[in-house]
């Protein structure tokens, strides 16, 4: 039974620290594990793929897609530790599993300032972030064939070469909860997701705003509408903008974006209404003006 040597995280790693512990862990299983550079980013920052198997049917996993958003390489880290641990996920079931530990690496560096805590939503704040909408890599605004980042052009040469049947998108949620979105329906996922988030204790998102008007498959699984070009404000709401959660749709692939909250809130898995919806929007509303009246000051402050 295979035993992972390295100290548990504590904490989320930065990227370097995930490239040291993939090639860790490639040292101590070398017949099953292979570590290569998929790509460069802008900043020559190396994209490493981790793969562990030897499978003919590919499972690609994507981790850091957004800069601030880094639970999904503490994941990849974890899943590399089962899957070596467990001949059944991949030689009984003729699979290679590729584990791309950060498809942002020069974004996720310029979150490193709070990686290593306090967590505190103060700390977090004040050293976030997060690059603007045409500079993250996931996106395909005018189409694959155009598609300028190099970070993208290497995760669509990664689907393109596996063909995956599966591909896992690890994103994050500052505050709520937590929740899936599928490019095909999985049967029985809303279940799964159901007993993993209450044996964790991480409540689910039953109204998502990235989901506004997208069909729901189950408690906090949600259908992503096919890709049309149009308005990118409405990318996340009405349409689905062109995406690499669609590129591989063509080989057979789902694709699950998987949402896990950083600070959760049980109310967002109340879907019960509420006994005054008028005083509930009442409430929002001067939460909202109140809130707009703080962000003008502060756009104020910066300007002078």
């Amino acid at each position: 039974m295979w035993r992972c040597d390295l100290p548990p995280l504590h904490r989320y790693p930065s990227v370097d620290e995930l490239a040291s512990r993939a090639a860790a862990l490639v040292a101590d299983r070398p017949r099953d594990a292979r570590l290569r550079r998929a790509g460069v980013s802008r900043a020559g920052t190396p994209m490493w793929l981790l793969s562990i198997g030897h499978g003919a049917r590919h499972v690609l996993v994507v981790a850091g897609p957004h800069a601030n958003e880094p639970v999904g390489g503490a994941t990849v880290l974890r899943l590399a530790d089962r899957v070596l641990a467990d001949p059944r996920l991949t030689e009984d079931a003729d699979v290679t599993w590729n584990l791309l530990l950060c498809l942002d690496p020069d974004g996720a560096r310029r979150n490193e300032g709070w990686l290593a805590g306090p967590y505190t939503l103060g700390h977090y704040f004040r050293n976030f972030f997060r690059p603007g909408f045409l500079e993250q890599p996931e996106w395909l605004p005018d189409g694959a064939d155009a598609a300028a980042l190099p970070e993208t052009r290497a995760l669509l040469d990664l689907q393109d070469e596996l063909r995956p049947f599966l591909q896992c998108s690890l994103h994050g949620v500052d505050v709520g909860g937590g929740f899936v979105e599928l490019t095909r329906d999985l049967p029985g996922l809303d279940r799964r997701l159901a007993h993993t988030a209450t044996r964790l204790g991480i409540p689910r998102e039953l109204g998502a705003y990235d989901t506004l008007y997208w069909p729901t498959l189950g408690p906090a699984v949600y259908r992503v509408p096919p890709p049309r070009r149009g308005d990118l404000a409405a990318a996340l709401t009405e349409a689905a903008v062109e995406s690499t959660w669609f590129h591989p749709y063509r080989h057979g692939t789902v694709t699950a974006i998987v949402e896990a909250p950083m600070w959760g809130v049980a109310a967002v898995q109340d879907g019960s209404p509420p006994a005054d919806r008028d005083a509930v929007l009442r409430a929002v509303s001067r939460t909202l003006r109140r809130d707009t009246d703080l962000l003008d000051g502060v756009l104020a402050r910066v300007r002078t």
